[in-house]
């Protein structure tokens, strides 16, 4: 999915997410338990750089900063994300012409200054222009490891597929309008979702360049379910979940199992005995996927046949949990699982006494 449309930012994909936590060693262990390595240190600021395939992972460790702040807010989590531009002085004069909010991110001698707009939450979204081999903010801000590989392989995670937010009831208009106008993102799936005791609505956006997806999620007006639960316990609107993409999803997840990483609860068998029903001549082999607690979406009629394999993690950073995907040709977001995911999230609230049923 490429040229989709108009891309005046230049976008290119996603270039990192930052973390952070007010504890320390918590994101640490959380990142090598999913395959991810330490590849590089700042220069100068207690920062570091976690990678695997393509994906960059940032601790951000560097006391008294705009990521410190954030974690002492809102806990460990995503303090902050970056898209690629062509031309970020370009991108960050752009934005703030159309009424972007600047972020002054201090800088050391001898620093890059990376260019940052106030995003979800008020976290930074950094516009990065500098991310070839070589040449890489990394390449000048940082001092990679030795004898570390600097793509290592991992459980064999390859790109940041997508990332969500969840926003406060009301405020999906207002970031789809802060995509749409800073970025010229457009909505290519709309979801509305009801449980047995609760909803939610879920709008998702996506970027020109087809390779930024930011789905959009708040409470729906039937209860205080999931979302709300996530904004009481982050302390606000924030990133809710970070789709890891793998092109081999069955040997991912076994390398996370064997690592330890828990996950959420598994569908029901039901699940698994309706998906030839739901997905008929989808190929997949079912018990594989039901042994593992993998969730298969797609489309099957009219004789094409593209599919969707996706699992989540249990919650790792506070609210915070990891999704991980394969596409075979969908480029959807599991519209079909939603509300299986969804069942499965509520009937864990309940278990948790989280959610009244009465």
């Amino acid at each position: 999915m490429s040229d989709l449309f108009d891309n005046p930012m230049g976008l290119m994909g996603f270039e990192f997410v930052e973390f952070a936590s007010p504890t320390p060693n918590v994101l640490e262990p959380v990142f090598e338990m999913m395959g991810f390595s330490k590849v590089a240190r700042h220069r100068s600021k207690n920062v570091v750089l976690y990678r695997q395939g393509d994906i960059n992972f940032i601790i951000n460790n560097e006391p008294g900063s705009a990521a410190a702040y954030f974690a002492a807010e809102h806990g460990p989590s995503a303090c902050g994300m970056a898209f690629r531009v062509k031309d970020a002085h370009h991108a960050y004069a752009r934005a703030l012409e159309l009424g972007a909010q600047p972020v002054d991110i201090p800088t050391g001698p001898m620093e890059l200054r990376l260019p940052a707009i106030k995003g979800i939450g008020g976290a930074p979204l950094y516009l990065i222009d500098r991310f070839e081999d070589g040449k890489s903010i990394y390449d000048i801000d940082f001092e990679f490891i030795d004898g570390v590989e600097r793509h290592p392989k991992g459980v064999g995670l390859t790109l940041i597929d997508h990332l969500t937010h969840n926003v406060y009831r009301g405020r999906m208009s207002y970031w789809a309008g802060f995509y749409e106008k800073l970025f010229n993102f457009r909505e290519i799936r709309y979801f509305d979702i009801s449980g047995e005791y609760t909803g939610l609505t879920s709008k998702a956006m996506t970027a020109p360049d087809g390779k930024i997806r930011i789905p959009l999620n708040e409470e729906s007006s039937k209860g205080s379910g999931q979302i709300e639960e996530y904004l009481m316990q982050f302390n606000g609107e924030g990133i809710q979940h970070i789709a890891l993409y793998s092109d081999d999803i069955i040997a991912t997840l076994d390398a996370l199992k064997k690592a330890g990483l828990p996950f959420m609860v598994a569908p029901p068998a039901t699940y698994y005995e309706m998906l030839e029903g739901r997905l008929p001549g989808h190929g997949e082999q079912v018990e594989e996927l039901r042994a593992r607690g993998i969730l298969l979406d797609g489309k099957t009629e009219g004789g094409e046949k593209r599919l969707l394999l996706q699992i989540f993690s249990a919650t790792l950073l506070g609210p915070v949990f990891f999704e991980f995907i394969q596409r075979k040709g969908d480029d959807g977001f599991g519209e079909g699982n939603f509300k299986a995911l969804f069942e499965s999230i509520e009937r864990d609230q309940v278990r948790r006494g989280v959610l009244k049923t009465a």
